[in-house]
């Protein structure tokens, strides 16, 4: 019983450990996309197609240890259709605040990443 507890723990503690930020690369990356994200804010919005093209270099940066490359899913759910279900601004609000085992990313991810992900997912329908 025992060993079982303890095994269950271990694997939810990796599984845990695998919606993190993978690497420093990334994390680079990442600090990249907020800079953009920020110019962008600053001098005005430049449309979906630019956001939604950071968007899917924020989600491949961020989200694909838990929700896979081709959003099949793994530790996280499937999102391939996941614009049919939620909005751009729902989705957004996932991201933000986390749900059920999904971390908030609000305090790690610029508004201007949280809305490009958001909107790149809206339009996986």
């Amino acid at each position: 019983m025992k060993k079982s507890i303890i095994f269950l723990s271990l694997l939810l503690v990796l599984s845990l450990s695998a919606c993190g930020k993978s690497s420093d690369n990334n994390n680079n990356q990442g600090a990249a996309n907020n800079n953009a994200g920020n110019t962008g804010a600053t001098t005005g919005q430049t449309g979906g197609n630019a956001a939604a093209g950071n968007g899917e270099a924020t989600f491949k940066a961020n989200c694909v240890s838990c929700h896979g490359n081709n959003l099949e899913g793994a530790v996280g759910p499937n999102l391939q259709k996941v614009g049919a279900k939620y909005s751009a601004d729902e989705i957004a609000g996932i991201v933000s605040n986390g749900r059920g085992g999904m971390p908030a990313f609000k305090g790690q991810l610029s508004d201007a990443d949280i809305q490009g992900v958001a909107q790149w997912l809206a339009a996986k329908k």
